[in-house]
């Protein structure tokens, strides 16, 4: 087993990055369904997939961990340890689940040509269309009206663009505010848009409704341009910054963040995140591309080896920005520090086809807005309600039990399995980029835990139980 914990970055060679990736991809190489071995500077640990549970382990008990990989004998030796216990996940797939998100695909239709779209130039494959007010109204009567009173849901706006629907937006945002308070539920409301429409009225309406703003922004502005022009060729970046620049300076209750498409074209992450960062986005993130309809634009192997030393570059900024008591909102980041301090371990990557399903323009309902006019996620519509057998059935079939290679992967309860959608279109070409992010990240959760340094605005990590970390 490779010793060594952290390999210095030098990021004006990529060649340097590629080798970090190459070390973490190599060391979270699955070995064992049941657990993962990390090392750092303060010794050995043991991750334990059931549960997402963390500890501290002297040298006997990691040596016979690590003895017991070969064996396939993990089990015994968590037993022996106090780790092991009955199962917090079993195969039985969700019932039923309580709805508490939707996203509405209000315009689908878009004023932009990128390079990659999911949404096939927002038109789904079909003619561009507008949801119509009642469709929209009749969406956010389902999502309210099967609530139980306390409840927080979630309104998020897609397309396409979804601001070429302005009028429907803004109109059905006043509807469902006004139901949610009537039901005695929370109700929140989310945009992601390509920013080339934004007014500075849609920030006053946007901060006196709480949205989350998410702009899609794919780099600097040579890469930006080149990934997400207008449909007659021209770029796109100039017209988003001068438009988002005043909802960066009006936000209070709402928050805009950017979201980057990660492609092999714009692979220069530290540099933006730090370009965005600087302009006041409240947090930047990434995701590779694994699908596109054309095949265009995707993420091979070495692409995404050479993604991993960039997100690790950003994540070794985000511990020195932490111990510094700074701010530094890399939102991969966050996100994991988040969710290995809280173990979560689940069944699925999220929550499509469960709590959160996506509407079409027309009123269908689907497993998320990624499926959208695509049979293999059909879950209903508007007029006869949720197909609960094609619910349960999606249900049973995603549960990461039933996927392959997941179920022999100590990352599978972190993972869930990987995005349904790319998935199901592609596989799962990025195993090792996940698997070795995921590795980074529990070491960097060790790192910061130990010295009593968490991002600011969150609280310390104690221990929790005898040699736990967590």
């Amino acid at each position: 087993m490779t010793r060594d914990l952290r390999v210095p970055v030098d990021t004006e060679r990529p060649g340097a990055l590629r080798a970090v990736a190459r070390h973490y991809m190599a060391n979270s190489a699955p070995r064992s369904p049941q657990a993962h071995l990390i090392e750092t500077a303060r010794g050995g640990h043991v991750f334990v997939a059931d549960g997402s549970r963390l500890f501290d382990a002297d040298d006997d008990l990691f040596g016979e961990i690590d003895a017991a990989m070969g064996e396939g004998a993990v089990g015994a030796v968590l037993d022996r340890a106090g780790l092991g216990g009955a199962p917090r996940i079993d195969d039985t797939p969700l019932s039923n689940p309580p709805l508490h998100a939707l996203s509405l695909a209000i315009a689908q239709k878009c004023n932009l040509g990128c390079t990659y779209c999911y949404a096939q130039q927002g038109e789904f494959g079909g003619a561009a269309k507008n949801m119509t007010q009642e469709t929209a109204n009749q969406a956010v009567e389902l999502l309210v009206s099967g609530a139980e009173p306390g409840a927080r849901l979630n309104l998020a706006f897609l397309g396409g663009e979804p601001l070429v629907n302005r009028s429907a937006l803004q109109a059905v945002t006043r509807h469902a505010a006004e139901l949610a308070q009537r039901r005695g539920v929370t109700m929140t409301f989310s945009i992601t848009t390509n920013g080339t429409l934004l007014t500075e009225a849609d920030a006053v309406f946007f901060e006196n409704f709480g949205f989350a703003v998410t702009v899609s922004l794919d780099g600097p502005a040579e890469a930006h341009d080149a990934l997400r022009p207008y449909k007659s060729g021209k770029g796109s970046f100039d017209r988003v910054m001068n438009n988002v620049r005043p909802l960066l300076a009006r936000q209070r209750r709402m928050q805009v963040a950017a979201r980057v498409t990660v492609t092999p074209k714009n692979l220069m992450l530290r540099r933006t995140l730090d370009q965005f960062l600087a302009e006041g986005f409240h947090s930047v993130g990434f995701s590779p591309l694994l699908r596109a309809p054309t095949g265009h634009g995707e993420m091979q192997s070495a692409d995404l080896e050479l993604m991993l030393g960039e997100m690790i570059d950003c994540g070794g900024e985000f511990e020195r920005r932490s111990r510094a008591g700074e701010r530094y909102a890399f939102a991969n980041m966050v996100n994991a520090m988040r969710e290995i301090e809280r173990g979560t371990h689940r069944p699925y990557p999220c929550g499509a086809g469960a709590g959160y399903l996506g509407v079409s323009a027309d009123g269908d309902l689907a497993a998320c807005h990624r499926f959208v006019g695509d049979e293999d996620g059909a879950m209903g519509n508007l007029v006869d309600g949720v197909d609960r057998q094609r619910r349960a059935d999606w249900l049973a079939e995603r549960h990461v039990h039933r996927q392959e290679p997941c179920r022999d992967c100590w990352a599978r309860y972190l993972c869930g399995g990987g995005c349904h959608h790319e998935v199901i279109r592609r596989g799962r070409p990025a195993c090792d980029y996940i698997r070795g992010w995921l590795h980074y990240c529990l070491e960097a959760y060790l790192r910061l835990s130990t010295e009593g340094v968490c991002p600011p605005g969150r609280r310390p990590v104690a221990a929790t139980a005898a040699g736990a970390v967590r």
